[in-house]
């Protein structure tokens, strides 16, 4: 019958989400796997290049999602859907313990850390970032802190008060790759330790020799 609307579940469902209008932090994720596709060595330079300016100005969710139906995604990034809201404000609250934030977690507007005995684990290699910065507010007593970082994110450290302790930030692959996250951290550090670096091989990775991951590599 003409004008019937199809019941639910139908495919027009589906339709619907390839024609949902795509937001700024859509493109971001999606030219983020390009990208990534690319340093994998899934996808030539001309590629590259061809599917990105696709991706900047893509109007839907169903063209970008098109940019990806060859490449392998990692599990949990949603090509099915926008990106989920962050929270403004995510507390965390570690007494004694392990508290580890890894795999794709949605990274909040702002995070507030308490450290007062154990360690804090933030790992932003796979987490789903749908801004350009966070404000990471720390208190650790005694302790450590360790973010997680891959090429892209920086890490500002200058804010932190020094009592007793040690912060430091590893950047291997150097400062001329483009700035995807900016972490400004501020709070203090009472006795124990932040630290921002890449992740670390594994014991196979160690045992076969593999590279470091992101290390340098010679021009």
């Amino acid at each position: 019958m003409t004008g019937e609307v199809s019941p639910q579940g139908s495919g027009d469902e589906v339709a619907a989400v390839s024609q949902v209008r795509a937001s700024h932090q859509d493109r971001d994720r999606f030219v983020e796997v390009l990208r990534v596709a690319a340093g994998d060595g899934r996808l030539t330079a001309e590629e590259l290049d061809e599917r990105l300016e696709v991706a900047l100005t893509a109007r839907t969710y169903g063209e970008l999602a098109a940019l990806t139906t060859d490449l392998p995604v990692a599990p949990g990034f949603a090509m099915d859907g926008p990106a989920p809201k962050p929270k403004d404000v995510v507390h965390i609250d570690c007494h004694s313990g392990n508290v580890k934030r890894d795999g794709h977690w949605v990274v909040p507007q702002r995070l507030e850390v308490r450290v007062t005995s154990g360690n804090v684990t933030l790992d932003f290699t796979q987490a789903v970032v749908s801004q350009s910065s966070l404000q990471l507010d720390a208190e650790v007593r005694s302790g450590n802190l360790t973010l997680v970082t891959k090429p892209g994110i920086v890490v500002d450290t200058d804010d932190v008060a020094i009592r007793s302790g040690n912060v430091k930030v590893r950047t291997p692959w150097g400062h001329n790759v483009p700035v995807t996250l900016r972490i400004d951290v501020s709070g203090k550090v009472g006795s124990g330790n932040i630290s921002a670096r890449p992740p670390r091989r594994t014991f196979w990775q160690w045992l076969r020799r593999q590279p470091r991951p992101y290390a340098l590599t010679s021009p």
